[in-house]
This record gives structure tokens, C-alpha cells and sequence, in this order.
């Protein structure tokens, strides 16, 4: 009887801890869902964006190579960030993927340019292959403002 009511306990604590998660959990929206993953989650003060490819507004990826999509890549960034409450300068934690790790550098030069005082942490690696052939993704973790 004992471990009966036990296990009832931990089943009730812990269904409640996840209604309580979720209550805390909010997905941004940015545009139409494509039902998949959202674009961003907000939860407690962090934001948690999935990862941007350089596409624009018609979901094309943009021309010009690593220099165009990397632009590219910081204004959905920041169409992300700013529908959650936050914004690039407030990013705390960067992952980016490259398809080429040759790109680093010309990145590099790139990436800083968007960044006021000290950079986020980041990782940067290079991956087989991106989602419509894109040249770079990049997450971000950043804090509501």
C-alpha cells in the first residue's frame, strides 16, 4: 500500500511540475507556423531561437554567398529576437554551423560587426550540409530585455 501511494505522490508531482513547465513555456511567432518547430521559445527570462539560414522574406535563400547569407542571417535573427522581447545584443550564447569551414574568417569579419561591447559565447563548427543548401545557421540563447 505504501509503495502504492509513493508512486501516486511522484506521478502527481511530477505531472504537476510539467503543467507548471509548460505554463512557462511560449512559443514566438513570427509569421504563419509551418507546424514543424517555432522560431524561437521564450521561457523564464531566456529566449531560445532555432536556427536561422539566410532566406528572406519569400523563403528563398539570398545571392552573394557566405557574406549575403550571413547578413541575411542576422536580420532573421533579429526578426526572431525582437517578436520574442529581446534583440542580437542581448544574445548570450551563439551556435553557428557552416557548411564550409573555409568561410570562417570572412564570418568572423561579419559576425563582430553586429555585436556592441563584448561578443556572446559561441561555438562555430562545420557541418556536412545545411537545409536548402545554405552556406550558415546560426542559434542563439539570448535574454529578454
Amino acid at each position: 500500500m505504501k509503495k502504492l501511494i509513493l508512486t501516486f505522490v511522484v506521478i502527481a508531482c511530477a505531472s504537476f511540475f510539467a503543467v507548471a513547465q509548460n505554463a512557462k513555456r511560449r512559443a514566438v511567432k513570427t509569421g504563419p507556423t509551418n507546424g514543424i518547430f517555432s522560431p524561437a521559445i521564450v521561457t523564464g527570462d531566456l529566449v531560445f531561437t532555432s536556427g536561422q539560414i539566410g532566406v528572406d522574406d519569400m523563403g528563398r535563400i539570398v545571392e552573394g554567398g557566405i557574406e549575403a547569407q550571413t547578413e541575411q542571417v542576422f536580420r532573421n535573427l533579429e526578426k526572431v529576437l525582437e517578436a520574442a522581447g529581446s534583440g542580437v545584443d542581448n544574445i548570450v550564447k551563439a551556435t553557428v554551423f557552416l557548411a564550409d569551414m573555409n568561410d570562417y574568417n570572412t564570418m568572423n569579419e561579419l559576425y563582430k560587426k553586429h555585436f556592441k561591447g563584448d561578443p556572446p559565447a559561441r561555438t562555430t563548427v562545420q557541418v556536412a550540409k545545411l537545409p536548402r543548401d545554405a552556406r550558415i545557421e546560426i542559434e542563439a540563447v539570448a535574454v529578454l530585455k
